[in-house]
């Protein structure tokens, strides 16, 4: 058994892939609804008062996000964090 967080799970036994097809799918939506707001990265990091490399290793998958980002994200990006977890 193992306790899930957005696209990974800590490891109490089972192996799970810490970057699922549905983690992907998550990414995929935040990278489209970044584009579809008209934003650069840079746009998205600035607001978050972060480097422009923290968006783009989202982005690419090298970096993993938690609830609380995602929800910050979905903030600027407009849109219901719903949108991104269905």
């Amino acid at each position: 058994m193992g306790y899930t967080t957005i696209g990974s799970t800590i490891q109490t036994g089972m192996s799970k892939s810490i970057y699922s097809k549905d983690y992907r799918s998550v990414i995929e939506k935040l990278k489209k609804s970044r584009l579809d707001a008209g934003l650069k990265q840079s746009d998205v990091a600035q607001k978050l008062k972060k480097p422009q490399s923290y968006i783009s290793k989202i982005e690419r998958v090298e970096r993993r996000i938690d609830i609380v980002e995602l929800k910050e994200l979905a903030k600027i990006y407009k849109k219901d964090i719903n949108f991104f977890i269905k």
